[in-house]
């Protein structure tokens, strides 16, 4: 009988379990019933994440993979109510980690460009809006993006209307030692950000908002090569509206953190396969 080739989704499959027997214990607390272990649970909710399906969905398709349940070692399905708990167990933290090992495995080359974009909230039921007097229908998520790999080195989300220039900073001490040249539109065009970044040795490309004539000479002296890289950040944006959803199912904003960083660790390890 033939033997049959590794599929992509066998590869990432793999990739998962390695990943995450490097960022986490075998099971999480002492009275755990050893059932499954952390990494499976890992495996299967980036699995859903990938396919873009519901738990249920996700666990009948199981039974016709084989070659995927061996691969991490599951010798029996858990139920849907399994995997929810563990999603609810693994905090943002756990995620975070994953993400940054995720990076090391794609050849990043420190130009970043720094973009927004909005997820949609709207499945969250109406009576749970209301009640906790949920005014803003999406989430503000901001992806700090290397141009050569389109990996995705950091994530900050918010709730509120926070201005991109209130943002950044953040993202900048906390990546100033993997990022070399930062690309941002006329949104991040504000001095402190710039000084902050010069202070952290990266060289800051942001256009500049045109009000007089300096500041447009200071936009045609722009490097417009390396400028042009920042279309790489909205095209990441993009893909993980259109591979992984344009919205979050959770309902609580700590749920909704976790499925938007675990959608940005997908996306690196599918980055990983190309």
């Amino acid at each position: 009988m033939q033997t049959l080739p590794t599929s992509q989704l066998l590869r990432f499959v793999e990739q998962t379990f390695h990943l995450a027997r490097r960022a986490v214990a075998r099971y999480s607390p002492k009275f755990s019933k050893r059932r499954y272990t952390l990494h499976q649970h890992i495996v299967l909710l980036c699995l859903k994440v990938r396919k873009n399906t519901t738990y249920p969905i996700l666990l009948d398709e199981l039974i016709e993979m084989p070659r995927i349940r061996r691969a991490i070692d599951l010798a029996e399905l858990p139920s849907s109510s399994t995997l929810c708990k563990a999603f609810n167990r693994l905090n943002v933290a756990v995620w975070r980690v994953l993400l940054n090992l995720s990076v090391t495995l794609l050849p990043t080359n420190g130009v970043v460009g720094i973009d927004a974009s909005g997820f949609d909230r709207s499945h969250a039921s109406k009576h749970y809006t209301k009640r906790v007097k949920l005014t803003i229908q999406q989430l503000k998520v901001t992806l700090l993006v290397d141009t050569k790999a389109n990996a995705i080195l950091d994530i900050h989300i918010t709730t509120t209307r926070k201005h991109d220039t209130q943002i950044a900073p953040s993202l900048i001490n906390c990546n100033s030692s993997e990022v070399e040249v930062m690309l941002g539109d006329e949104g991040y065009d504000d001095q402190q950000i710039r000084a902050l970044a010069r202070e952290n040795s990266i060289r800051p490309l942001i256009k500049h908002r045109e009000f007089s004539l300096l500041q447009k000479a200071w936009n045609a002296r722009l490097d417009t090569e390396l400028y042009g890289q920042r279309s790489q950040s909205e095209t990441v944006n993009s893909r993980l509206k259109r591979k992984y959803g344009a919205f979050v199912r959770s309902r609580h904003w700590w749920k909704q953190f976790r499925e938007l960083t675990l959608a940005c660790v997908v996306h690196n390890l599918d980055r990983t396969l190309q």
